[in-house]
């Protein structure tokens, strides 16, 4: 897919993986609607990649909707990615008694039916999109999941089952939109550097940094980036979710 001068937009654009993935396709030509629920946030990343700022929650049609109404005007949408994620802790059963099922429902509600409804959204405009390029693409979507979605750990009931779904939203939505020439992709990413993760004491984070088989670090935001680059840049990945975690498995808890 050829970026420069298409209109992308990328959800959790504000800050972590959704920034590093619009200053990355910035760079190379896109014009980005950058999409968050803080506003000042992407504001702030859309002012520094001279792109344009969405406020809203992933899960909200209106507010997704004007999203891409922005990206629009910007020229023809060929690319989404989905960022926006929330991962709450929280046991089956804990001190306090039983999972709240309120806290459950956000999770699924932002993680999994927010990336459903950007994917389903974005399609129906990509779909009015001329195709281009020697195998007629129209369009490109990338959801992130996680290696969570395989291995989920202690208190992670919530955020594996909904990165569960959208590893499996992948193939089944490929396969309706491979008619129209729309790809769908996943990334998994692994552990990845975040504050949280910063502030760990060094025990701690030294133990996490021995999970990675190579390299021996936590993966960075730019890491997913340049993967959401090399899938735009290769027509032949669709379908699929790609793990991006350094031969990381995650052990229990």
């Amino acid at each position: 897919m050829e970026l420069n001068g298409i209109a992308a937009l990328v959800t959790g654009g504000g800050s972590g993986l959704g920034a590093a993935t619009a200053e990355a396709l910035a760079a190379a030509g896109a014009r980005v609607v950058v999409l968050d629920m803080r506003a000042e946030a992407a504001e702030a990343v859309a002012a520094r990649i001279g792109g344009v700022a969405a406020a809203g929650d992933v899960a909200d049609p209106a507010a997704v909707g004007a999203a891409l109404d922005a990206a629009a005007k910007l020229g023809p949408i060929r690319l989404a990615v989905s960022c926006a994620g929330i991962a709450p802790p929280a046991r089956v059963v804990g001190r306090d008694g039983p999972h709240d099922l309120a806290l459950f429902e956000k999770v699924i509600r932002v993680n999994l039916i927010g990336t459903f409804n950007l994917l389903r959204l974005a399609a129906e405009r990509m779909q009015a999109e001329q195709p281009a390029g020697p195998d007629g693409e129209r369009g490109l979507i990338v959801n992130t999941a996680s290696i969570a979605a395989y291995e989920g750990q202690f208190g992670q009931c919530a955020y594996a089952a909904s990165k569960a779904g959208v590893v499996g939203l992948a193939l089944p939505a490929a396969r309706e939109l491979a008619r129209s020439g729309i790809r769908v992709m996943t990334i998994a990413p692994g552990l990845m550097e975040t504050p949280m993760l910063a502030g760990l004491p060094d025990p701690a984070r030294d133990a996490l940094l021995k999970l990675p088989l190579f390299p021996k670090r936590l993966g960075e935001a730019a890491d997913f980036a340049r993967l959401v680059l090399a899938i735009a840049g290769n027509p032949m990945l669709n379908g699929e979710a790609i793990r991006l975690d350094g031969g990381l498995r995650l052990p229990p808890q």
